[in-house]
């Protein structure tokens, strides 16, 4: 069974920073590209921030120069920087694969995380 391992969430003051990191497990992928969205409460799941297998990378203006997407591909990792973090960025945080798992037939798919919850207070 594929699972999306997050890590990295918990409670951090405004001005800290949080890494969080994403691991795949249960299969062998091929990987076009992994999202961190998050979703705060009573609102919808936004994108955060996006690596695609080449490398590059795109960011939601909300986050941009803060955070920083980046990946591991021996260990097949992908990591979210956050730096300079306010209460704003409170929320649920998601990873997504979007790939195809060797082990499964078909095509190429989304995979997600269960999600690392991230709390910026004093």
């Amino acid at each position: 069974q594929v699972r999306l391992v997050e890590s990295g969430g918990g409670l951090v003051q405004p001005g800290g920073s949080l890494r969080l990191s994403c691991t795949p497990s249960g299969g062998v992928f091929s990987i076009n590209f992994m999202d961190w969205y998050r979703q705060a409460p009573g609102k919808q799941r936004d994108l955060v921030a996006t690596i695609t297998s080449g490398g590059s990378t795109n960011y939601a203006d909300s986050v941009k120069g803060r955070f920083t997407i980046s990946e591991d591909k021996a260990k097949t990792t992908v990591a979210l920087q956050m730096n300079s973090l306010n209460a704003e960025d409170t929320a649920v945080y998601y990873c997504l694969l979007n790939g195809r798992n060797w082990y499964e037939a078909g095509g190429p798919r989304d995979y997600w995380g269960q999600g690392t919850q991230v709390t910026v207070s004093s």
